[in-house]
């Protein structure tokens, strides 16, 4: 991007990503000298000190953007909104701190995106290689942001990014190592539909060389066909059967088949899957796709097996709370869409009181609703938020019947609870010793709760409170 004539420069969004690229932009020589206008949405927005920042807030914070030289967009505003394709129409150039990374970033790249399991799967790589003594960086939406490592890195750093879609959307060049895991369905307030959020996730490997890698979830459609996009060597995983290159479940351990330049196209097992301490078989993908990682890096089998059996888990993930009276609670607050409720449902056997409900996202719970009427082992729900009625709705017509007026006469409903200490009484009150308690809410937070750390945060406070 290096241009002398770069005079004028907008910041789209200032959030913790728009607060980043100011501190990059600030020191960097290619824009010193440059104006700095702040576009934000928000009129109440805390404003840095400095003579050549301005601002532009509130209802025409998007007004006139063709007079800028360049626009850093924030990962949350729309890459097709009009006022930014006008823009561009007008010869502005559209960045974002991801890109700006890309351009920058003088060690290798692993870059992690799919509808779940981003978090935990990037974390996991970074623990990886960490163990294989190699100098990793974690950033994105998880850890710091991207441009804030740069400062630290050279040749011999690797940075694990974890992706959305919001990022990828108008990327141009993909990571080294680009792996996609589940796609299936998100976002889709923000997106024009689902093949524009599979397209613009298909950017983690659609321009990638022959010398790079993708490694791709092979059990999912939209994920698998991204091998057809990639001109890098293509790896994929699998917990359901074996695969020709790359990492699968088999035995009750997870096995890994290279080629040359990795482990002479041998089939070896690099570890037992109890080994991986978090709940749920959907981790075996996580597992395996950073195990496939770890083995294009180069680390050893042992590195790899030390780093899996150290994990833990993510806070907001399926995380173990504690265990009163026999009953064991988790903590699934990330749970924002109907698919990773369901992957919660299914990661246990036990009696279960699930709590679902919150803000809309547009979601459509129809799948959830028929692994809920499928399930026996759903003891209760509660039902909060503005999104519980349309919950309610689907688990009443899920499974082709003919909308009946309750629920399966084993699952208990529970509704009405308007703040985290209610839920929580209601949710002691349906269980007993050998259940489980999931906060799996399958929608947004906002409503009752500032975001999804809050409501997590608050659930496990009222938790380790019960006696």
């Amino acid at each position: 991007m290096a241009d002398p004539h770069i005079k004028k420069i907008a910041l789209l969004g200032f959030d913790r990503e728009g607060r980043s690229v100011l501190r990059f932009l600030a020191d960097d020589p290619e824009f010193r000298g440059a104006d700095i206008w702040i576009l934000d949405k928000k009129e109440d927005i805390e404003l840095p000190a400095g003579a050549n920042v301005r601002s532009q807030l509130g209802a025409r914070y998007l007004d006139d953007l063709d007079r800028f030289d360049v626009i850093f967009r924030t990962a949350g505003a729309r890459y097709h909104m009009p006022e930014l394709q006008a823009a561009i129409a007008h010869g502005v150039t559209v960045s974002s701190a991801t890109k700006l990374f890309f351009e920058r970033c003088p060690g290798t790249i692993i870059g992690v995106t799919g509808t779940k399991g981003k978090g935990t799967t990037s974390t996991l790589i970074y623990e990886i290689l960490k163990r294989g003594g190699k100098k990793a960086f974690i950033a994105g939406n998880i850890g710091r942001p991207a441009v804030d490592i740069l400062p630290e890195m050279d040749r011999d750093s690797w940075a694990v990014l974890e992706l959305s879609s919001f990022q990828l959307i108008d990327l141009e060049t993909s990571p080294h190592i680009g792996v996609a895991l589940m796609v299936t369905s998100e976002h889709l307030d923000w997106h024009t539909d689902v093949e524009e959020y599979a397209a613009a996730k298909a950017n983690v490997v659609r321009f990638q060389s022959p010398d790079d890698f993708a490694v791709l979830a092979e059990d999912y459609p939209r994920s698998a066909a991204y091998a057809d996009l990639t001109a890098g060597s293509v790896f994929t995983f699998s917990r359901r059967h074996p695969v020709k290159k790359g990492t699968w479940v088999e035995g009750g351990a997870f096995r890994f088949a290279g080629d040359d330049g990795t482990n002479g196209g041998a089939t070896e097992t690099i570890c037992p899957v109890d080994t991986l301490h978090i709940p749920g078989e959907h981790n075996w993908e996580n597992a395996g796709a950073a195990i496939t990682v770890g083995k294009i890096a180069g680390i050893s089998n042992g590195d790899i097996a030390a780093a899996i059996d150290d994990f833990r888990g993510l806070e907001h993930r399926l995380e173990f709370v504690a265990e009163k009276g026999g009953v064991r609670w988790y903590d699934d607050s990330y749970s924002t869409m109907p698919d990773a409720a369901e992957v919660a449902l299914a990661a246990f056997d036990e009696p279960k009181i699930m709590i679902l409900g919150g803000s809309s996202k547009g979601a459509d719970f129809s799948s959830l609703a028929e692994a809920i009427r499928g399930s026996k082992s759903v003891k209760a729900i509660i039902g909060v938020g503005a999104e519980w009625p349309r919950i309610k709705e689907a688990i009443l017509a899920a499974n082709n019947t003919p909308a009946p007026s309750s629920l399966p006469p084993s699952i208990l409903l529970l509704e009405g609870c308007t703040d985290m200490e209610a839920i929580v009484r209601a949710a002691r009150g349906a269980a007993a010793p050998g259940d489980v308690v999931i906060l799996s809410p399958a929608c947004a937070s906002f409503g009752m709760f500032k975001n999804y750390t809050e409501r997590g945060d608050q659930f496990k406070a009222e938790v380790r409170r019960l006696t």
